[in-house]
């Protein structure tokens, strides 16, 4: 939940691939939650691409083109993951700490 002056980064971006961020104090409405399930989406196809990774490198038969394509995924899946990251580090720090 966000305080009045506080803004939640959202898991996509913008014109020119500036950061969104997202005004509410409602943690339930419509567009947190479809924050929280794009943030879902994006970290299981993470974890899809991760285990693609595994298999494709070794390969040994992987041809040049199939890499630089996987490069590419892992990139996007990979700011993806660290914006969510920086979304949940930022929810966090402001809840107040945490034992871990």
């Amino acid at each position: 939940m966000t305080t009045p002056n506080e803004l939640r980064l959202l898991p996509w971006s913008g014109p020119g691939d500036k950061p969104c961020y997202l005004s509410t104090d409602d943690p339930d409405g419509y567009m947190s939650r479809l924050a929280d399930n794009i943030e879902a989406v994006q970290l299981g196809t993470a974890t899809v691409l991760l285990e693609e990774a595994l298999e494709t490198l070794d390969d040994r038969d992987t041809d040049l083109t199939d890499l630089r394509q996987l490069g590419y995924d892992l990139t996007g899946a990979l700011r993806d993951v660290l914006r969510v990251a920086a979304s949940r580090g930022h929810l966090l720090m402001e809840s107040g700490p945490h034992r871990i």
